[in-house]
């Protein structure tokens, strides 16, 4: 999957709110941070808990240049739970990390800015 972080991009074409409800958004906090030494692009595995009912899952996210592992521990991000697992490297990326890119194009975590329930959903 390409992801377009340039700022000027049109916006995507339209969907159905349907779609939108499709997928299923998370809240989680991230339990563990580690250097993905294996990946191609400057990377982290993450271990991000989504509560009783999602669990942990594993998570690749190339946001090295914002972040450093141990200041990301106890962190609330918002992820994508229900894509397919996908192959990076020698590990298995089961949700997909939501985020932003700043002025320089560098992935910024999608973060509340109050507390939430690990596994709440975006709607």
């Amino acid at each position: 999957m390409h992801i377009n972080h340039d700022l000027s991009a049109d916006i995507s074409d339209l969907i159905h709110f349907d779609d939108f409800l499709k997928v299923d958004i998370r809240m989680g906090e991230i339990k563990s941070a580690e250097v993905f030494k294996e990946a191609r692009k400057p990377a982290y595995i993450l271990m991000i808990d989504f509560g009783p009912t999602i669990g942990i899952k594993k998570s690749s996210a190339q946001i090295t240049e914002n972040y450093e592992c141990e200041k990301l521990i106890g962190k609330k991000i918002a992820a994508v739970v229900n894509f397919p697992p996908r192959q990076i490297g020698p590990i298995k990326s089961e949700v997909l990390t939501l985020g932003f890119s700043d002025s320089d194009g560098h992935v910024v975590l999608f973060s509340p800015d109050k507390d939430l329930p690990n596994g709440s959903r975006l709607y």
